[in-house]
């Protein structure tokens, strides 16, 4: 099992620049896993953003989110930070953290684990 809480959402207005950031931890386990970002605009289903392995972190992202939406992982690996510019009004929605523990991060459909979510709103 792994805890996520997600932090940094809030409004920002059109072209400018945001991050999030989450924060996982597991009980008695230090191990590596996969992390990454989703998220669930108004009408559309939850999409993929970009994932990383915390041990090994090459992104995996689909090409839909180039671009405009990169991750990064901090100092604690197991810290995931979503850097998102130029934002547009049709990125407004819930931004997901969330894990898997089988180190098969580039299958998205995989993560199991997530966090609550944050808002995000661009105006």
């Amino acid at each position: 099992h792994v805890q996520l809480v997600e932090s940094g959402g809030g409004l920002v207005q059109a072209g400018g620049s945001l991050n999030l950031s989450c924060v996982a931890s597991r009980r008695r386990s230090s191990e590596s896993f996969c992390m990454a970002w989703f998220r669930q605009v108004p009408g559309n289903d939850r999409e993929p953003i970009a994932g990383l392995y915390t041990g090994n972190p090459f992104t995996y992202q689909p090409d839909s989110m180039k671009g405009r939406f990169t991750i990064s992982q901090g100092s604690n690996k197991f810290v995931l930070s979503l850097h998102m510019n130029d934002l547009k009004p049709e990125d407004s929605g819930i931004y997901y953290c969330a894990a898997e523990l089988m180190g098969i991060c580039d299958v998205f459909s995989r993560y199991k684990y997530w966090g609550q979510g944050t808002q995000v709103t661009v105006s």
